[in-house]
């Protein structure tokens, strides 16, 4: 089954909005990350201590079919943060081949930030911003529980 689901960011107060959501909506985060937690790779510039501590990704189950998700921003990505703007539509599949169509399809004549590509958290994901300047994410769950 395909959902969809808002994912917010933030620029450093994450983690407090989160707790707000929570305390609107009650239930628990299933998972709390942050950007200290993430495997270094040697493409990529390592964590800031300003923004070892920030969220990296974080979830609150609204109902059975709806996740309210969101991270904070940091370093380079911080400087197309406009607050207003700040989210992005996720998309769960449960098949490569689906998260690969909506991709291509979705994507066509927008700009991708981060091609499909399996992640160090067990998942096959991608970002875009399509022709009309709306933000995706795709999620396969490689491992799902």
């Amino acid at each position: 089954m395909t959902t969809v689901n808002v994912y917010l960011t933030f620029n450093g107060n994450c983690e407090e909005a989160f707790n707000f959501y929570k305390s609107v909506f009650g239930g628990e985060f299933p998972y709390v990350g942050r950007f200290e937690e993430m495997p270094h790779q040697d493409d990529m510039p390592p964590v800031s201590d300003a923004d070892k501590n920030k969220i990296m990704h974080i979830s609150l189950p609204i109902s059975e079919e709806t996740v309210l998700m969101g991270s904070d921003t940091g370093g380079e990505w911080a400087a197309n943060f406009k607050e207003g703007n700040n989210f992005s539509i996720s998309i769960n599949t449960d098949t490569t081949e689906e998260a690969d169509r909506i991709f291509a399809e979705l994507s066509s004549g927008g700009q991708v930030t981060m091609p499909m590509d399996k992640t160090f958290w067990g998942a096959y994901f991608g970002m875009f911003t399509d022709k009309f300047g709306i933000n995706w994410m795709i999620n396969v769950a490689l491992n799902p529980q």
